[in-house]
């Protein structure tokens, strides 16, 4: 199951569990496509709770949709990617490295707090940080 929620105006989750097949990648896929449409300087957390290797016609579905796909990352900024599946953080974090503008961290399932929190987190208090680390450096 691929299941995509719009929990604020430039936010979206989706939630992978699993074996997709073609209908519901389709349908979830599209879903994602049309709920990040108007998204801007978005925010997107996506969990994987269990993962199986799709089939191939949701490969397929997949493969159909991704011009749109490759335009939908640049209405975001920032993916937590929950997971307790180390190869697929490595795989997000690596994507993340491919795609000027859009950072993506990986947490683990029991770390979804931190990764709202890291999300979430603003401009301000970003900069605020980065203020603070130039206040300790060595004289």
């Amino acid at each position: 199951m691929l299941k995509v929620t719009k929990p604020a105006p430039n936010r979206v989750d989706l939630e992978l569990s699993a074996i997709l097949d073609a209908d519901m990648m389709a349908a979830g896929l599209d879903d994602l496509l049309e709920k990040s449409r108007d998204v801007t300087d978005g925010l997107m957390l996506y969990k994987i709770t269990s993962f199986s290797m799709p089939t191939g016609g949701a490969i397929a579905a997949e493969m159909m949709r991704l011009p749109q796909l490759f335009q939908l990352i640049g209405h975001f900024r920032k993916c937590a990617f929950v997971s307790d599946i180390g190869w697929l953080q490595t795989a997000a974090e690596f994507e993340g490295k491919l795609f000027p503008g859009l950072e993506i961290k990986s947490f683990d399932l029991d770390e979804e707090a931190e990764a709202e929190r890291w999300l979430t987190k603003d401009a301000a208090s970003e900069d605020e940080e980065e203020d603070d680390d130039l206040d300790n450096l060595p004289v």
